[in-house]
């Protein structure tokens, strides 16, 4: 109104516990509990059994450990998550994951490597996996 931009806030969780907005940086070790949205900048690591939000526009690099991540934003490090990883476009993430779900719609871009499953089945040769002969 009056020449003033709008602000494009999307707030993808709807009670976010906390939110970290555009303009707003942190570094260090974050653990909550509930869900947290981050929509500015943070590097470290992130400790959670919740959800964590990394909104449009996010830039986020460190060490993950949570329940459920849902991605919109840029992502770099690890991520191991006990229930779901979701990305949703445009997000960018460069990153080891770890999870029993994951989802990447169209239009998102995840580079990395990826594990699903239990852990024992990680152990186990490949050919006894795939059934083809050892050489």
């Amino acid at each position: 109104m009056f020449g003033e931009k709008e602000r494009s806030l999307r707030v993808i969780e709807q009670n976010p516990t906390t939110l970290l907005d555009q303009g707003c940086q942190f570094e260090g070790k974050l653990t909550f509990e509930g869900s947290v949205q981050i929509n500015g900048k943070f590097r470290g690591e992130i400790f959670s059994d919740g959800t964590l939000v990394i909104g449009d526009g996010a830039d986020v690099e460190g060490k993950i450990e949570i329940d459920t991540i849902i991605i919109s934003g840029h992502l770099r490090g690890t991520i191991v998550a006990k229930s779901k990883i979701e990305m949703l476009p445009p997000a960018s993430v460069k990153a080891d994951i770890s999870t029993p779900a994951l989802a990447v719609q169209e239009g998102a871009v995840f580079e990395g490597n990826c594990s699903m499953g239990k852990k024992n089945a990680y152990e186990e040769p490949v050919a006894a996996v795939s059934g083809f002969p050892s050489f």
